[in-house]
């Protein structure tokens, strides 16, 4: 079977070694307490809450220090996931590209090409019947986050769906509404830092991870141009967090979490990932703070070893939770991706995944498979179901989508809802949540 790997390629445990970034070091101070003087060579930002990242050129000897100072919590280094080969968007072959048999509820020459938008019995997830009911409701603007390899947002199923920070003037070099980064429209991008270490703005996707995942989630609907995407009320975030070479670190990822939840976002894709939690303690902060104080969904492939990740986990699929939804890949015949992870414990849900077709850079349209394009088909998904229902919790969203799913005998061992997601069925059950 051809198909591409997770953005971050999982690597087999035994040959994984953790690497740190030299110049960074992750602090909480305790209740109460206040920072230590760390004079003028490191720089020091504040993630959130009591989480702080000093910067340093060598910040070994901070460690030290502060790992006996009374004032600290913990310190943590910066962890990055292992540097792999990123592969890139396919054609595929006649035989594997199985059309709809026709596209009434969408005027996008390709969207025949969505295997995934049919309905459950011919193993999608009911995109075309779900719009046939319910495309005339009303619906409230959902922001959802892409955090990956960034987003061509010039692209033209993409430039009229993209998340604009109004409150910031283009290009004038100041922080127009005071959040803390300067010039940033359509996101931020964490992978480059200025002198003081803070984010830029400038997000293209120089891969084709980002903008692929982008399209499925949300690509500008019925205007006559290339796909469609699954959200119909949608805006696009992008913070480019996952370098080409896929080896992104947890500060990095915990920035761009804490962004995105800042900034509106009520959603997260999460279409990366790594063997190994180095660090312990600061993405699964992360994701807590995100979820007690924004409300914030954050939706994460399970991995592409045909891995059991309950028994051999991955991260941050395998992170305890509760505003955490993962996802594993399904084909159009039905079955579970040769290439997914499943668990019945640390995973949640299944969706397509396999030969998906869906927009990359510069106006062109490819496939690509993997757990990372199971995510952004439930991303689209939650967040159609949010756009209709937006009074919904993350953890209400979370159960909806869990307990809506069309029911297939193989999977009820192999992860939590046993079936794949279905976005009829989802806003039917979600109707009645008051």
């Amino acid at each position: 079977m051809k198909f591409l790997l997770l953005t971050a390629l999982m690597l087999s445990i035994g040959s994984l070694q953790a690497s740190v970034t030299p110049t960074e070091l992750v602090i909480k101070l305790k209740e109460g307490r206040t920072l230590p003087d760390f004079g003028a060579d490191t720089k020091v930002q504040n993630l959130f809450g009591r989480i702080y990242v000093l910067r340093n050129k060598d910040v070994s000897n901070l460690e030290k220090q502060l790992s006996i100072n009374p004032n600290i919590e913990y310190t943590e280094r910066n962890y990055k996931a292992e540097k792999s080969v990123l592969p890139k968007p396919f054609a595929a072959p006649e035989s594997e590209d199985k059309a709809l048999p026709t596209s009434g509820q969408f005027n996008d020459p390709k969207v025949s090409k969505i295997w995934s938008f049919d309905d459950a019995s011919r193993n999608g997830v009911s995109v075309e019947a779900a719009y046939r009911l319910h495309a005339t409701e009303a619906t409230e603007t959902i922001i959802v986050a892409v955090v990956d390899t960034g987003v061509d947002y010039n692209h033209e199923d993409l430039k009229d769906v993209m998340w604009t920070n109004t409150k910031e003037i283009p290009e004038n070099g100041i922080d127009d509404d005071g959040n803390g980064y300067i010039d940033d429209i359509h996101g931020i991008n964490v992978l480059v830092r200025d002198a003081n270490g803070k984010a830029t703005m400038n997000i293209m996707d120089t891969h084709s991870h980002g903008t692929h995942v982008s399209g499925t989630i949300g690509a500008k609907q019925n205007n006559g141009i290339g796909i469609a995407g699954i959200a119909s009320n949608v805006r696009i975030m992008g913070i480019r967090t996952v370098p080409n070479s896929a080896d992104e670190t947890d500060v990095d990822v915990a920035e761009a979490f804490v962004y995105a939840a800042k900034n509106g976002a009520k959603i997260i894709n999460c279409s990366f990932g790594k063997r190994t939690n180095e660090g312990k303690n600061l993405i699964p902060e992360t994701l807590k703070y995100i979820q007690d104080n924004y409300g914030v969904l954050v939706i994460a492939a399970a991995g592409n070893d045909s891995d059991d990740i309950d028994k051999n986990p991955t991260y941050p699929a395998s992170h305890k939770s509760d505003n955490l939804l993962i996802v594993a890949s399904t084909t159009n015949t039905g079955g579970m991706s040769g290439f997914s992870n499943y668990g019945k414990i640390n995973v949640d849900v299944a969706a397509p995944g396999s030969n998906i077709y869906s927009s990359v850079p510069g106006n062109k349209y490819e496939m690509m498979s993997g757990t990372s394009m199971a995510s952004p088909t439930t991303v689209g998904v939650a967040a159609e179901v949010l756009s209709h229902y937006p009074n919904l919790s993350p953890l209400q969203l979370k159960q909806v989508l869990i307990d809506s799913v069309t029911k297939i005998d193989r999977f009820k061992d192999k992860m939590v809802a046993g079936g794949r997601i279905d976005l009829l069925k989802a806003l039917g059950l979600a109707r009645t949540i008051h």
